[in-house]
């Protein structure tokens, strides 16, 4: 855990988190402005090596940091985040700034308003100096993608960060400040998260407003501590009535993340019966955090994962579908600017009748049904994020085949279609010093409670490694 900052650490100022920066600038020990330089320059060490950023913007950021300089110099911050550097995935609109999805079939027409995430980050002072990558269309767990150059791992530039938050996760696990916002609809937040070391929450859907809403569509923070995620939601859980969809105001006090494990009921999730198999460190990783669960008061036993074959066989079949339907309206030229595997994908989805879709579609209940059928008798379930430790950079997905495009989310999308709260934690390491996320998933609504256990987690797992280094020139 980082120590409140003084002067004579000024060289890690991009490493602080949120909360240690806004107690620094109450105590005037440091500015936004002196804050934002000390991240730019870790960025310019770091961006040529893992490409994690687009639409990046050091001047218009510089004005904003200056502003917040002087309010702080006056004590009157603007909001909860005045003068915290953040940076926002490509597919969450900011105004002004064409969004790409990741794909270079995607015409650029510049943004008119924020959406209501970069809206409530913006009202709340944060300095958003760049947006980040993504894959096309959001539709791989990949740094890869037709309009940003390959975005890598900073922990091992040979392998993916995952996606679709890819840029985002890159970007916080190699220091480019606190707080990183992604969106998640299969495990595009808690993916990355895993392969980059961090906390990410995928709230209950309509936590967080979002434009535009989909089904098992969210927005959530990317942070290296959970207090800063709790931070994060504190601001982007403020309503707005753009998102029909979205949940009904709540005054949620994001900061009691304070709750003992003792007595809770616990599900362990290990072995699902679909997808791609579980590597043995990563199970040994969820297998311990449960222990450690355990030796704290919870009472812990095996469950059954949620996820069929039908299921998943029937979310793909939707998802083909669904980006044919966006890439059918294309011209055959601008459709092959696009990514060639994700064309590959989607074009089985022309072959689909519309009772095959229907079905896919409706596997989306069948999934609803099982989840709350576990969270009758369970509090939390504990399992891991991905099957795999990690997969090379320039795949598209671990197994890197159009044909079996989520056989690596299984432990991830169920949460989305249920639209139970799910936050990816890192547990442990591989033999090489890689990390491994755990999930911890909770009673739809309850994404407090999940920040709590993630809290709790953290007091339990034990030391972690430092964060990754620049490679020396």
């Amino acid at each position: 855990m980082h120590k409140p900052a003084s002067k004579q650490a000024v060289t890690s100022l991009h490493d602080l988190s949120a909360l240690d920066l806004l107690a620094g600038y109450r105590a005037k020990q440091f500015s936004p402005s002196e804050v934002l330089e000390e991240v730019l320059a870790h960025v310019a060490v770091w961006e040529p090596h893992i490409k994690a950023l687009y639409a990046f913007d050091p001047d218009g950021a510089r004005a904003v940091a200056r502003a917040s300089t002087d309010r702080w110099q006056e004590g009157e911050p603007m909001g909860t985040l005045d003068g915290v550097p953040v940076t926002i995935k490509d597919n969450i609109a900011t105004k002004g700034q064409p969004v790409p999805l990741g794909a270079a079939s995607v015409k650029l027409v510049p943004s008119a308003v924020d959406a209501p995430p970069a809206a409530r980050l913006r009202e709340a002072g944060a300095v958003i100096f760049s947006k980040t990558t993504m894959p096309d269309y959001g539709m791989l767990s990949s740094g890869l993608s037709s309009f940003h150059p390959l975005t890598r791992n900073p922990w091992d530039l040979s392998k993916n960060p995952g996606g679709s938050s890819s840029g985002a996760g890159a970007a916080a696990a190699a220091g480019y400040g606190p707080l990183h916002l992604g969106t998640d609809i299969g495990g595009s937040l808690r993916l990355p998260a895993c392969w980059c070391g961090l906390v990410a929450l995928k709230p209950s859907l309509g936590r967080i407003p979002i434009d535009p809403p989909y089904v098992g569509r969210v927005a959530g923070p990317m942070t290296r501590t959970v207090d800063d995620a709790a931070l994060m939601m504190s601001v982007l859980s403020r309503p707005d009535r753009r998102d029909g969809m979205s949940l009904p105001a709540h005054e949620i006090n994001w900061k009691a993340l304070e709750k003992s494990p003792r007595k809770l009921r616990i599900g362990l999730m290990l072995d699902l019966g679909v997808g791609q198999a579980l590597e043995k460190e990563v199970r040994e990783v969820a297998v311990k955090a449960a222990t450690a669960f355990e030796a704290a008061g919870a009472v812990v036993t095996e469950v059954d994962g949620v996820l069929t074959r039908e299921m998943l066989d029937g979310l793909d079949n939707f998802w083909r579908a669904r980006m044919w339907s966006d890439l059918s309206m294309l011209t055959p030229d601008e459709r092959a600017k696009a990514l060639p595997y994700i064309c590959k994908w989607a074009e089985a989805g022309a072959k689909l009748s519309g009772v095959d879709v229907v079905r896919g579609f409706n596997q989306t209940m069948a999934i609803r049904a099982a989840a709350a059928k576990l969270f009758c008798d369970h509090d939390y379930v504990i399992s891991p994020v991905s099957p795999v430790v990690n997969f090379p950079a320039e795949f598209a997905a671990p197994l890197n085949d159009p044909a079996k495009p989520f056989e690596h989310i299984c432990y991830t999308v169920p949460w989305n279609m249920s639209e139970n709260p799910a936050a990816s934690i890192n547990g442990g390491y591989d033999r090489h010093g890689f990390p491994i996320g755990v999930q911890i998933i909770g009673r739809r609504f309850d994404d407090i409670g999940v920040l709590a256990m993630a809290k709790a987690f953290e007091g339990l797992r034990g030391p972690q490694r430092p964060w990754p280094t620049p490679p020396k020139k």
